[in-house]
């Protein structure tokens, strides 16, 4: 049964009572306002008959109200002008988008075939065309490799180009974050990497000082810059290059080159000791190429990221790809998430996490969602914006995971043994394996009972070549011309169809024509058809019964029938 409303009715005597207590109060209230001498506002009597100019007073009051009245009305036009003003130029904008679209979609078709198109900065092709540049200019190509998942950050097309480019053009690896793995790891995969080329190890720096912003103050120095400004290896870097500078006679230039979030604009501003490039926690920061002068005889250009083939495994385009992750449902975090949580330890995850066992990927952010209070209405979890929040720790530098390298040395095939002495010339190597034996010893290591074991895809495929990139959205527009292409051809086949059925009619139209002229004759000549039925041969009924059609055939006709 519904529970009830408590009713509102009280007993006389209760009502009386606080009706009684109501008059002491407003009798108080009159009391206390009498001693203060506080009166009521007395309304204004105007001017008085007798006063003398009253006609005049009262003229001027009304001059006044009328002022006010026209002001007021003013103000109310002007405003209804500003939002009429305002509501055309929306208009107009919208009008302005609609052609665009419109004359977009009409100059699509035209504009395939032209080469001397103008390119967005964030469109991919755009990136190509600048790392290309960068390749191009560059005496010595530094490829940034991630140490928490080296062989992942490397892409063969850019070292087979390198490679292959002739000339005296060198690759050298830069093997960044190392502070993020476990000391034997790094070692293990300096070892590995600097058989095939020559391997410096770096810790860039996290945040830098512009030169353009003052020093903090005191009351804003919350974030310790000694720890974040702190970077190792710039020097082994630097001479490094300047050793080849002088075994070359000339002055160098040196691309920096690599896979988003590796820290190639980190690296710059290590060497320069100034913040000289843009950085961000957001992929595609450098959109082009930016020349930073380090010293007389050496020259560095930062370029955009390498653009990862969406050939690539789920893993790779997770970490290697250019994700927006601000655009709202975009199923591309979601499976890189999925793809992330699969290839790792799942004990290692829950104890990094503390969170409890979870079945799928799916399971393991609605656990997450729910402990971090990321949740919806009615308490349903945001697995969409905890996606993007893990995804960002994984290609920042906030969760430390490590990969362990090949068990045995098997290098490409474009490097020969022929090419990896090719670019070891001109570098001392033993001068560079003591360096990076100093900086390992320098830093200090996370130990492996607190870092992810993580399982590496390999070398992830990169785009270099412009005219091999795919844009999303010319592939949206092929998808939209090939659905429209269906459409017309389901139309042509129906009205093909219809024709068809037209011409189908007209043919039985002119067959029951010839049929009723040969009917009409064989009454006018009923001798010869008798003479036919005695002799058998009845050509007319024959050709009758071949064009009557097949559902016609037990109905009776007095004109065959009769005779």
């Amino acid at each position: 049964a519904e529970l009830r409303k408590a009713s509102k009715r009280l007993s006389c005597h209760k009502r009386y009572k606080i009706q009684k207590k109501i008059r002491e109060h407003h009798r108080k209230v009159r009391k206390e306002a009498k001693k203060r001498g506080h009166k009521k506002p007395k309304k204004d009597p105007g001017v008085p008959g007798a006063a003398p100019f009253k006609e005049e007073l009262l003229r001027e009051a009304e001059q006044r109200k009328q002022r006010l009245e026209e002001l007021k009305q003013k103000q109310k036009l002007n405003r209804q002008k500003e939002h009429e003003k305002k509501r055309k130029l929306e208009a107009k904008k919208k009008a302005a988008k609609i052609k665009e679209k419109a004359e977009g979609k009409e100059s699509s078709g035209k504009s395939k075939g032209k080469s001397n198109k103008l390119l967005n900065k964030n469109s991919k092709k755009s990136f190509c065309r600048e790392l290309n540049k960068v390749l191009e200019a560059s005496d010595v190509v530094l490829e940034v490799l991630d140490a928490r998942d080296p062989m992942g950050c490397r892409c063969p097309q850019l070292e087979q180009a390198v490679a292959c480019s002739g000339g005296n053009k060198k690759l050298v690896f830069v093997l960044n974050k190392i502070d993020l793995v476990p000391k034997d790891n790094l070692e293990k995969w300096l070892n590995y990497l600097k058989k095939e080329f020559p391997t410096v190890v770096f810790k860039s720096a996290t945040l830098m000082k512009d030169k353009t912003t003052e020093q903090f103050t005191k009351r804003r120095a919350r974030v310790d810059l000694s720890k974040t400004s702190q970077y190792f290896g710039s020097k082994c870097l630097l001479k490094l290059l300047q050793e080849h500078s002088k075994t070359q006679n000339k002055a160098i230039q040196v691309g920096v080159v690599g896979f988003p979030n590796v820290g190639k604009s980190s690296i710059i501003n290590s060497l320069k000791g100034v913040r000289a490039c843009n950085v961000g926690l957001s992929r595609g920061v450098t959109k082009s190429v930016q020349i930073v002068n380090i010293d007389k005889h050496t020259k560095i250009l930062d370029s955009p990221s390498i653009i990862a083939d969406p050939s690539n495994s789920a893993l790779a385009l997770a970490l290697r790809s250019i994700i927006d992750t601000e655009e709202p449902g975009s199923a591309d975090v979601l499976e890189g998430v999925n793809a992330i949580i699969n290839h790792c330890s799942k004990q290692q995850v829950m104890m990094h996490y503390n969170i409890p066992d979870f079945r799928d990927p799916e399971e393991f952010l609605s656990l997450l969602a729910q402990k971090r209070g990321m949740l919806k209405k009615g308490g349903v979890p945001d697995i969409e914006n905890i996606a993007k929040v893990v995804l960002c720790d994984w290609t920042g530098g906030r969760i430390r995971y490590y990969s362990q390298p090949p068990g045995f040395q098997k290098p490409p095939l474009y490097l020969t043994e022929q090419k990896i002495t090719e670019m070891q010339e001109g570098f001392n190597l033993k001068n560079l394996d003591q360096e990076n034996s100093n900086t390992v010893q320098a830093l200090k290591y996370p130990s492996p009972a607190s870092s992810i074991t993580f399982q590496s895809a390999g070398m992830t495929n990169g785009i270099i070549e412009e005219n091999k990139v795919i844009e999303e959205g010319s592939e949206r527009e092929n998808m939209e011309t090939s659905e429209e292409e269906e459409e017309e051809e389901e139309k042509e086949e129906l009205t093909e169809s219809d024709e068809d059925q037209d011409d189908v009619e007209e043919e039985d139209d002119v067959k029951e024509v010839t049929r009723k002229a040969k009917l009409g004759k064989q009454q006018t000549n009923p001798t010869n058809s008798e003479e036919q039925m005695a002799e058998g041969e009845n050509p007319s009924s024959l050709s009758f019964n071949l064009d009557k059609p097949a559902g016609e055939d037990d109905a009776y006709d007095f004109n065959t029938d009769y005779v």
